[in-house]
């Protein structure tokens, strides 16, 4: 969880991190407790067979439970009950937290069965961020369609939004907010903000000069308590961070956790006032953060959070797999190849194979993860990276001339006690293996720590080079060192 105590010195803003849970630490919390009771309820309505009845439990189970725990609900449950769900809420302002709230297969799924006029209903009621979200999941002429049914200055606010491109600031801004110039007093900014009750960002009002740009921002306390016939500009307080459209949500999320805003400002290339970023947009960020780093780092390209069809999810990660299965074949060569050498300590060498690559692999993604989290949440910057790459080099040698002495020394009391029945003598066993496997942690090292910003300079996101990519490029190389190695001392020893 990441606690954030805002400039102001007000409000206290909580960025709560997705956890990362082994499979044997897992705790069922009171959300997710809930979640599975509302699913039991809904599938056994579901499964009723006088449709009737289905129609008046799904009404009663909507009615005692809020939008949002049913948004989370119906994403695991069948497509064609998620719609009978969504019809069944109380007003239009569940529907919407419902909409807001739930996955992008659900939205899909509860727009097939409405019409163009009801969906024009839903958005316009949305403020335009949420808006254009929502819209993404229909078809481009649908969307050209509900579109043109909209007022047209929520049409243009929407247009505004969605011009920009993916993951970056004017994207995740909303551009309705409060903003008044200078000489504006407490009153007239109070009056005019109970006039327009559909815009929600009110924690921070911005203040303008005669041209337009923005000059100061005033807290939500400020406006209470002061007097009301203060202008504003005598209780604003300077702007001090802001961002362009173009910035990206990682710039974006690191500049909120960094300076703790609750409210950042975005402006155009002219340097014009457009919209805001509030620490609400910033958390959905931080999430669809999480969740891509960790679908690449595992090799595929699915969407963790979203219930796709089998076929969908085999083939978001077929690619990475074929990466493996290509490196695992060549592998194969590698170790053939060395068949004509087999005799003595190489023949009783290929025997720990699996040895070698799991400990040079594991050591390699060891460096490669901490590096990319470090890239991630920017510890490692263009002057400390080779301090970096060196930090997790030293560590990476150490840990593999450790456990290579320890394999070394195991290697040799199983062969002094007979456990194992290699030709050779238990001490050159031991240093053949020993040694072998140093080389092989070294290898793993060298490419857990490199890899990452060889991807990052080329331009990819270096968390694909903490997946399938190291471990199939470490069993390739770690074979070869460890086999070569092999090979010489056993010229040379033998």
């Amino acid at each position: 969880m990441i606690e954030l105590q805002t400039e102001d010195s007000e409000d206290t803003v909580v960025l709560q991190q997705p956890s990362l849970m082994g499979a044997g630490n897992l705790v069922a919390s009171k959300t997710t407790h809930l979640d599975d009771i509302l699913c039991e309820k809904l599938e056994k309505a579901y499964h009723k067979q006088t449709s009737k009845v289905v129609l008046h439990d799904i009404a009663k189970i909507a009615s005692e439970h809020s939008p949002v725990d049913l948004a989370y609900a119906a994403s695991r449950l069948p497509p064609n009950v998620r719609p009978v769900i969504f019809e069944n809420l109380s007003d239009l302002d569940a529907k919407i937290d419902f909409l807001i709230n739930t996955d992008s297969n659900t939205r899909a799924a509860v727009f097939r069965e409405l019409s163009d006029r009801d969906a024009k209903r839903i958005i316009e009621k949305m403020p335009p961020d949420e808006a254009v979200v929502i819209l993404e999941d229909l078809s481009e002429r649908r969307f050209r369609r509900v579109i043109e049914m909209l007022d047209s200055k929520k049409a243009s606010r929407i247009r505004e939004i969605k011009k920009h491109q993916r993951n970056t600031a004017g994207r995740l801004m909303t551009n309705e907010f409060f903003a008044f110039t200078m000489d504006v007093t407490i009153e007239e900014a109070a009056t005019y903000i109970r006039d327009n009750p559909g815009i929600d960002l009110t924690r921070r009002i911005f203040v303008l000069n005669q041209q337009g740009e923005l000059q100061g921002y005033v807290p939500a306390r400020n406006m209470i308590v002061n007097p009301p016939h203060i202008p504003l500009r005598q209780v604003m307080k300077p702007i001090l961070h802001k961002v362009t459209v173009d910035t990206s949500r990682e710039e974006v999320v690191e500049i909120v956790e960094r300076y703790k805003i609750p409210a950042l400002p975005v402006v155009d290339k002219d340097a014009d006032f457009v919209g805001v970023i509030t620490y609400e947009d910033v958390l959905e960020a931080v999430e669809d953060m999480a969740d891509e780093t960790i679908a690449r780092i595992a090799g595929t390209a699915e969407k963790l959070d979203e219930d796709e069809p089998a076929i969908r999810r085999f083939f978001s990660r077929a690619p990475w797999l074929l990466v493996t299965l290509f490196a695992g074949l060549i592998n194969v060569g590698v170790i053939s190849s060395f068949q004509r050498h087999e005799g003595g300590a190489l023949t009783f060498a290929i025997f720990f194979i699996p040895l070698i690559a799991g400990m040079s692999g594991n050591i390699g993604i060891q460096c490669s993860t901490v590096l990319v989290r470090s890239m991630a949440i920017g510890m490692v910057s263009v002057g400390t990276k080779v301090e970096a790459v060196l930090k997790e080099l030293r560590l990476g040698v150490f840990t593999g001339c450790c456990f290579g002495v320890l394999c070394g020394v195991f290697v040799s009391l199983l062969q002094t006690v007979g456990a194992t029945e290699a030709a050779v003598s238990p001490v050159v066993l031991g240093l053949i293996v020993g040694t072998g496997l140093m080389g092989a942690c070294l290898v793993g090292t060298l490419l857990g720590a490199f890899s990452p910003l060889f991807f990052a300079r080329m331009g990819i996101d270096p968390a694909v080079a903490s997946g399938p990519i190291i471990t199939a490029f470490n069993d390739i190389l770690s074979m070869s060192i460890y086999f070569l190695i092999a090979m010489g001392l056993s010229a040379l020893l033998l």
